[in-house]
């Protein structure tokens, strides 16, 4: 049962159900198999009218929900049938027909959520629905709804955008943060290969010193084995 601070509460509720399930709607109207797209955008539509009567506590019979929705769409399902049958066409067809799909499936699910939410809103449950009264309240709403589909299809558009936005931002940052830890290793190892060409230099030096100091008799050949030893070691 839900359960709501206030009416406000309820229908802010309300709007979030139905504006998600438009999109879930939309995206289930390009599935490219004619009659499979049918089948997911009812399933959307059904999921839609259990949440808002769970928003309303009403109890809910699914049996009954199919039953409404159908009576409700019945008015529109030739320009559902012809959406979904020009899928069937390769190429061109299956785009005019998917863009055909996601419009009425955004408008429908739109309206139906509409009808529902005003229907539970005024106190109405399943039993007492008027399917006569309510299926010209869906066709007014179905013409609104051709406008928030297309609304939401441009948030979508632009919310894709942005983020392939920030992805391709993201990806330059990486390469960007690889190129400089890549100069810094660079720089590290000149740095470790020039300590070490001056540790070499500077132990070939005093070797040529004690060599001198050899020659010169300064030191014996014993001494200048003994130091020369130990600055290879200490190398």
């Amino acid at each position: 049962m839900g359960y709501f601070r206030n009416d406000e509460d309820r229908q802010k509720k309300a709007d979030k159900i139905i504006r998600n399930h438009i999109a879930w709607s939309m995206g289930a109207g390009l599935i490219p198999i004619p009659i499979a797209d049918i089948f997911a955008v009812s399933a959307v539509q059904l999921d839609m009218v259990k949440q808002l009567a769970n928003a309303y506590d009403i109890d809910f019979e699914e049996t009954q929900g199919k039953a409404l929705i159908t009576s409700l769409v019945g008015t529109s399902i030739a320009r559902v049938m012809a959406g979904t049958a020009a899928k069937l066409i390769p190429g061109f067809g299956t785009i005019v027909g998917g863009a055909a799909m996601v419009t009425f499936s955004g408008a429908s699910t739109y309206a139906i959520g509409e009808v529902f939410r005003e229907h539970f809103n005024t106190g109405g449950t399943f039993l007492d629905f008027d399917t006569e009264r309510l299926k010209k309240y869906y066709s007014e709403k179905f013409e609104k709804g051709k406008e928030v589909a297309e609304q939401i299809k441009q948030e979508e558009e632009e919310k894709k955008r942005r983020e392939e936005q920030q992805r391709k931002a993201d990806e330059m940052a990486a390469a960007r943060e690889k190129q400089m830890q890549k100069a810094e290793e660079m720089a590290n190892t000149k740095n470790t290969k020039t300590e070490a060409q001056s540790s070499l230099d500077a132990t070939l030096t005093k070797l040529k010193e004690l060599a001198k100091m050899r020659d010169a008799g300064t030191i014996t050949e014993g001494d200048f084995q003994q130091m020369k030893k130990k600055l290879v070691d200490n190398f």
